[in-house]
């Protein structure tokens, strides 16, 4: 897969027709729910949706992601969600489902701007998605019907205790952030990143406080060297693959 270079971008280009916007954490601010609503059904696995999909009388198991992600498409599309913070300009409401007729392979179709949205498409809109995010793509799977069945009642449950917080999980964060020793933006200068650049800062700080935690652990002999790796001892951003 391409490397998907987004740090200094406010938008980042799937092909000539479709990309992938990167707003401000101020633009997320201010549409928190419904953004991070967008970005979770973009970027669904069928493992992240079992429940909801068992509910409707879907095999979370035989379900792909490509098919959750038309069914999750049309139902945007049905709520007439606003997705200018995700795909800009594009007019998602003009797309159908069709079969196209050289590939066999059912896309979505714009035919006013003759603009395609196929499997690779939207794998790409979502590993973009999810790189903008720090998401993990889940793609386990249950190994056999018995835990199947043991992976719908534990997410049951997990559902049932979660209740939903009226707090903004972001502002959360930043309050974190700007009180931190390591992050050097106050809040003005933190509504300006993109929220690219800004989960990208969290992630560096966790970084650097676990490497600093490390160290005095090292220097006080409460950690062996040898138990580290090459990367313990780099607090400089890297690849967490």
């Amino acid at each position: 897969m391409a490397t998907i270079n987004i740090l200094f971008k406010n938008r980042y280009a799937i092909n000539d027709d479709i990309g992938i916007c990167i707003p401000t954490v101020e633009e997320v601010l201010d549409n928190e729910d419904s953004y991070y609503g967008l970005v979770a059904a973009l970027t669904a696995m069928p493992m992240d949706l079992m429940v909801q999909l068992d509910d409707a009388g879907i095999d979370f198991t035989t379900i792909d992601e490509y098919e959750l992600f038309l069914m999750l498409f049309k139902d945007i599309q049905r709520q007439g969600l606003d997705t200018h913070l995700i795909f800009g300009d594009l007019d998602i409401s003009k797309f159908e489902i069709m079969v196209n007729s050289k590939t066999n392979q059912v896309v979505l179709y714009d035919r006013q701007n003759d603009i395609v949205i196929d499997r690779l498409i939207q794998n790409q809109i979502a590993n973009t998605l999810r790189k903008i995010h720090n998401l993990e793509k889940n793609d386990r799977r249950p190994g056999n019907e018995e835990g199947k069945i043991y992976l719908l009642d534990l997410a049951r449950r997990k559902m049932k205790r979660h209740r939903r917080s009226q707090e903004s999980q972001l502002e959360q964060i930043i309050i974190s952030m700007v009180n931190t020793e390591q992050y050097k933006y106050n809040y003005e200068s933190t509504k300006q990143l993109t929220i690219y650049q800004f989960n990208e800062s969290v992630k560096q700080v966790i970084r650097k406080i676990n490497y600093d935690n490390r160290m005095h652990g090292v220097y006080s002999g409460t950690i062996n060297t040898k138990d580290l790796s090459q990367d313990d001892f780099n607090w400089l951003a890297h690849s967490d693959k």
